[in-house]
Parts: structure tokens; C-alpha cells; sequence
């Protein structure tokens, strides 16, 4: 019984995956459904990683060791 239930939902799953696809050569009413699903999915997917910009210098470390190492001889 859990096998049906996979093999429907992996069939509705590439059916959506393809209707997203080659959904904008459809028919008007469906092909502007198909491009809005698609920004709807980018925007969610882009929402997920926002954009980290840290507050420091990744040289900074590095740039104090040498400076220290050069004046410790």
C-alpha cells in the first residue's frame, strides 16, 4: 500500500515538474500560471539563502600575524 502511494506522488511530482517546464508554450490561461508558478518557486528558493555579507576583513587576522611576526626578530 506505501508503494502506491510513492509512485503517485513521484508521478504528480514530475507531471508539476513539467508542466513548469514546458508550460509556456500552452494555451494563454495556462502559460501565464505556468510562468507565475515559476516566479512564485524562485522567489521562495531565493528567500531561503538571503545574502550574508559579514562585518569584517578576512585579511584582518592575517595581516596582524605578519606584523607581528615582523617585529619580533
Amino acid at each position: 500500500m506505501r508503494r502506491r502511494h510513492r509512485s503517485k506522488f513521484s508521478l504528480l511530482l514530475i507531471a508539476a515538474l513539467m508542466f513548469m517546464l514546458v508550460g509556456d508554450r500552452l494555451p494563454e490561461p495556462v502559460g501565464s500560471f505556468s510562468t507565475q508558478a515559476k516566479q512564485s518557486i524562485n522567489g521562495f528558493v531565493i528567500g531561503l539563502f538571503p545574502s550574508w555579507n559579514p562585518n569584517l576583513n578576512p585579511n584582518e587576522r592575517t595581516e596582524s600575524q605578519l606584523k607581528k611576526a615582523e617585529e619580533s626578530p
